[in-house]
């Protein structure tokens, strides 16, 4: 199976992991094009100039896009970030919506906290919960 996989770049080693081992159970697997830039230098999520800058240099929603649509399901690595369990990003809520929206198969890593504004919409997706085990995919 062909899986893209977001998620905040705070945790961008963790999908790069994940990214492994799904590939060495056979799958293909994409991330975003500036992941490697935040293993290398992870205080760019500390400016937003430089986010922007990368982002830009990357048209890196336009492409992550693109790798959604071109894929069978989409992953979120949404794991606990600022005391909320199974948190999801802005963009990765937007990729999430279309990944739904083109008829994806979606899968969150860790259940979403229902304290999140979002929550509703992300059980309407209704996405298979991996509770942190990918052998499940």
């Amino acid at each position: 199976m062909k899986i893209t996989i977001g998620g905040s770049m705070t945790f961008a080693k963790e999908q790069v992991e994940i990214k492994r081992q799904l590939e060495q159970r056979g799958h293909e697997v994409l991330v975003t094009d500036d992941i490697e830039d935040y293993i290398n230098n992870s205080a760019i999520k500390n400016s937003f100039e430089e986010e922007l800058e990368l982002s830009l240099k990357y048209d890196v929603m336009r492409t992550f896009f693109k790798k959604i649509d071109s894929s069978d399901a989409f992953l979120v690595c949404n794991y606990s970030k600022n005391g909320v369990s199974g948190r999801l990003g802005i963009s990765a809520l937007m990729e999430l919506g279309l990944a739904y929206h083109l008829g994806k198969k979606t899968y969150l890593l860790f259940e979403t906290d229902k304290v999140q504004d979002y929550a509703l919409e992300v059980a309407i997706i209704n996405p298979i919960i991996l509770n942190g085990d990918i052998s499940i995919i």
